[in-house]
């Protein structure tokens, strides 16, 4: 029996017609992205997506045992100068990218659903809007509902946020500045901080500071800001932190993370060159204690060793 036989893909494509006039994300860019002319991400309207794999290194709520199919789109709205993720992400010269038809897609991702899997995640969706929202409607056809996690940079628009609403189970967002000079020198991302908090606030308006869990203890619903602990930038994780627990809540979940490794493009940087010390990690966890946060996750200082993908495997997360 063929699952995919009641799918009328024109129907549901259509919301990709939004391409036409892309606005999205705060770029703006107003272009066409069924022309050459893809604008900043330089994103054409089809679906480019990286690697579509398992992903155990999240969350505990997250990803549990089973781990999180996770959907790795091509290219971002934001360029980090020290991404991880460098070999998918990046919008200058050639990345890693594979350009699925929807068919493909939800074939790979119900083969790891019938794994045992309970969540899909968006990784980097946020110049892909459209084509967040058409997998999840096609996924909900064939009678597939997993957890929907949105996993994003933070450099969103509370209008695109508000497209989600009813869509996405579980909010995962970045929030990396509060100073928006280091915003756009480390990230090139303009008033970075004004997009973050509105629609970071916009996600909470939503879900809230409860995170539901299931039988399985996965969250099925909720918000968890994240929060990278850059080497030499203490102070502006420190803002970070105090905007979150005076401007939204000092109930919601955090994921402070120590992660931090330098790629190859921030060898002489002067910050950035090396991982965080344990004295500066310590330091803004002393703060998120004073501020009364008391939800959520904190890493180990030597963390940096196991969160480094090779998008070059098939499994990009295994260890090598």
């Amino acid at each position: 029996m063929d699952t995919f036989a009641n799918i009328n893909f024109e129907e549901i494509s259509q919301y990709l017609g939004n391409l036409k006039n892309c606005s999205f994300c705060p770029r703006n860019c107003n272009s066409d992205r069924f022309s050459e002319n893809t604008g900043y991400c330089r994103t054409d309207s089809f679906f480019n997506i990286s690697s579509i794999c398992i992903h155990k290194g999240e969350e505990p709520v997250i990803s549990g045992d089973n781990g999180i199919c996770n959907i790795f789109f091509s290219r971002c709205n934001i360029q980090c100068v020290y991404c991880q993720n460098y070999q998918i992400s990046r919008n200058s010269g050639e990345v890693l990218n594979h350009r699925h038809e929807l068919r493909e897609i939800l074939e790979q991702i119900v083969a790891i659903l019938d794994t045992g899997v309970e969540a899909v995640g968006f990784v980097s969706p946020s110049h892909n809007i459209p084509q967040v929202i058409v997998i999840i409607k096609a996924l909900k056809k064939i009678g597939r509902n997993p957890i929907i996690v949105f996993n994003t940079g933070g450099y969103d628009k509370v209008s695109s946020i508000q497209l989600l609403n009813g869509l996405v189970d579980v909010y995962l967002p970045d929030f990396k500045y509060m100073d928006d000079s280091l915003a756009v020198s480390l990230s090139d991302a303009p008033f970075y901080s004004k997009y973050a908090s509105k629609a970071i606030g916009e996600m909470y308006r939503q879900k809230g500071s409860t995170i539901l869990t299931n039988a399985n203890n996965y969250a099925e619903s909720g918000l968890i800001i994240r929060h990278l602990v850059l080497p030499g930038y203490v102070e502006n994780s420190i803002s970070v932190l105090q905007y979150i627990a005076q401007e939204i809540s000092v109930n919601v979940h955090l994921s402070l993370m120590s992660q931090y490794y330098p790629n190859d493009f921030v060898t002489e940087h002067p910050n950035l060159k090396r991982t965080i010390s344990a004295n500066e990690y310590k330091t803004v966890i002393r703060e998120m204690e004073r501020l009364g946060f008391s939800k959520g996750w904190i890493q180990e200082p030597n963390s940096s060793e196991f969160y480094q993908p090779d998008f070059l495997l098939k499994h990009p997360f295994e260890q090598k």
